[in-house]
């Protein structure tokens, strides 16, 4: 007898429909850390192809024990191969319908290159850059971007009271950005650098150096500095509606880390 065969014509149990009676709905039931080919709208080159870290979620009324979990690779994969920061409403409304569900969640988390030039020598290479997005179906689609770009940052106070220099070091700028109309990447990337003492280059030679040296000696930030230099233009772009500024210094001659964080809705 094909006992394979079988075993797949049984009609196997579904623990997960059975019912539950401790009466605790949950917010979120799903899977992480799901890697899968994603394409992002690229300011240079149109599109660029990148690898997505998905979470995928929905919520679970009380009377049930479990969710499918199968059924949100099925979803993903239904992408034929790789899916688009576009498609993530319809992703959504697919999650709900296949699993039976009132409210679905999806964030996903990728690495950004992002071409750049050094500021005298011209010499060119690819910058990495955290970025993601977050969103949901709640009632309407709701969708939130986030990324982390390094700075750096030189100290006004020990400017001000060394003779012969000033401690610097490399700073992180974390930001979560809700928008009414589309916003590049780049562009937010862009402003954040603007705001610190100087920018970060992936490849340097000794004039760009010098350059990068001098120009953060010019232009000292305190991390106070740095969130309320990226909320004026964040408040000037009348795109962006609400967002939230996280900066945390590596500290040089510390053995903490400096940190500042603002959040606001225009």
């Amino acid at each position: 007898m094909d006992q394979t065969g079988d075993t797949a014509n049984q009609i196997l149990p579904d623990i997960q429909t059975t019912p539950d009676k401790r009466n605790i709905a949950i917010d979120r039931v799903g899977v992480r850390k799901v890697k899968f080919p994603i394409v992002v709208l690229d300011r240079a080159n149109e599109r660029q192809h990148t690898i997505g870290d998905f979470t995928l979620t929905v919520d679970l009324p009380s009377e049930f024990k479990g969710t499918h979990m199968s059924r949100f690779l099925e979803v993903l994969n239904e992408h034929k191969k790789e899916i688009s920061v576009q498609a993530l409403p319809g992703l959504l409304e697919r999650m709900r319908d296949r699993l039976k569900a009132e409210k679905a969640h999806v964030v996903v988390e990728f690495p950004f290159f992002m071409e750049k030039a050094a500021p005298v020598t011209g010499k060119t290479g690819m910058m990495q850059f955290d970025c993601g997005f977050d969103a949901q179906i709640n009632g309407a689609f709701d969708v939130t971007l986030f990324l982390k770009v390094p700075v750096a940052t030189l100290c006004p106070c020990s400017k001000e009271i060394s003779k012969y220099g000033a401690h610097n070091q490399r700073g992180w700028v974390s930001v979560r950005v809700k928008t009414n109309d589309h916003v590049w990447l780049e562009e937010v990337i862009e402003m954040i650098e603007s705001s610190a003492s100087c920018a970060l280059f992936p490849v340097l030679k000794r004039p760009d150096e010098k350059f990068v040296t001098e120009t953060a000696y010019e232009n000292p930030r305190f991390v106070e500095d740095m969130v309320r230099e990226v909320a004026i233009k964040f408040d000037s772009d009348p795109r962006i509606t609400q967002y939230s500024i996280e900066v945390e210094n590596e500290e040089s001659i510390h053995a903490h880390n400096a940190y500042a964080f603002l959040e606001r809705t225009k």
